[in-house]
């Protein structure tokens, strides 16, 4: 009798642990259903969005206002075409500023809107213009590196040069180039 309860209990704790682990899966996949009401649809074009995925959340000073319906690109202008379903509480000036943000060092990214100051709201099927694209952490790295080994070879080349050359007084510091 006393093996079955003991059974029973940690049956039951492996299903609450399997049950918090599938919840947690569904909260960092976005897969939640979350409290956006009513919606009108804006677009965006960035030439690089990085690693946005559909159903990333829009936030606005850290509040999450919208969320990406889709993502497509558009072969005439080469560029990502992204799909933002805001809620309808939330009415954006027409000049926003639409960017993409990255939570954290390698965390999800989103989309952050930062409002403008034009009177004219954004309505449904109004394109936000400017933008600003995801920024790579590997382009940013290389870059980093390129440089750093380009200020290296900048700095051999002007020690190699100085180490040439005598100087025009005629007079030397090291004993063995001492003029005869």
């Amino acid at each position: 009798m006393e093996r079955t309860k003991i059974d029973l209990w940690v049956g039951i704790f492996v299903a609450l642990g399997v049950a918090s682990l599938l919840g947690l899966a569904m909260k960092v996949g976005n897969l939640t259903s979350s409290k956006i009401g009513d919606t009108y649809t804006v677009t965006a074009a960035f030439e690089n969005i990085g690693g946005l995925k559909p159903n990333a959340p829009v936030k606005s000073a850290g509040v999450v206002v919208g969320r990406v319906e889709g993502i497509r690109f558009d072969t005439k202008a080469y560029e990502a075409i992204v799909n933002i379903k805001i809620d309808e509480r939330y009415a954006f000036p027409k000049d926003t500023f639409a960017n993409i943000y990255t939570a954290g060092l390698l965390g999800e990214q989103y989309v952050g809107l930062e409002a403008g100051g034009d009177e004219e709201v954004l309505k449904n099927g109004d394109k936000i213009t400017q933008t600003q694209d995801a920024v790579v952490l590997e382009k940013m790295i290389s870059q980093f590196l390129y440089n750093k080994a380009s200020e290296t070879k900048d700095d051999n080349k002007s020690t190699d040069v100085k180490a040439d050359t005598k100087p025009t007084d005629g007079k030397s510091t090291e004993l063995g180039d001492a003029p005869f």
